[in-house]
């Protein structure tokens, strides 16, 4: 894979990364009433779906869809 292409698949990961958990965060904290859960909520989800994400883009990258 050419090094643009890798570096914006990382750009776009935490780029999409800070929306979804800004959102996340947010939806956690209205339903508990709690911002100190939806920060640990908004924390997990951050990590572990931007590397799931990452791999998923990855693997659509390698995919010839005609």
């Amino acid at each position: 894979m050419e090094v643009k292409a890798e570096r914006r698949h990382i750009l776009k990961t935490f780029t999409w990364r800070i929306i979804a958990t800004l959102t996340t965060t947010l939806i956690a904290w209205v339903v508990t009433g709690d911002p100190i859960i939806g920060l640990k909520v908004g924390s997990i989800e951050f990590v572990l779906k931007m590397v799931l994400y990452y791999f998923h883009e990855k693997i659509w990258y390698k995919i010839d869809i005609k």
